[in-house]
């Protein structure tokens, strides 16, 4: 997930892929734990993608952008 395209979202958005992305990261996680992930690297890229959705978020409500 890109930068600009967080920033197209509104809040709303942003908070339903939040919920989205907190979900696939439990099941991520599971599923390393049980030793079912191929791809190790989808842990990383969906933490990176919440903490992206969580600083344009604390942008938005200081009206930084």
């Amino acid at each position: 997930m890109k930068i600009i395209e967080i920033r197209e979202m509104g809040a709303d958005q942003i908070k339903e892929k939040l919920v989205e992305l907190k979900k696939e990261l439990f099941n991520l996680r599971f599923q390393n734990g049980v030793g079912q992930l191929e791809n190790t690297a989808t842990l990383s890229n969906v933490k990176k993608d919440i903490a992206r959705l969580y600083t344009i978020s604390k942008e938005m409500k200081l009206n930084i952008i």
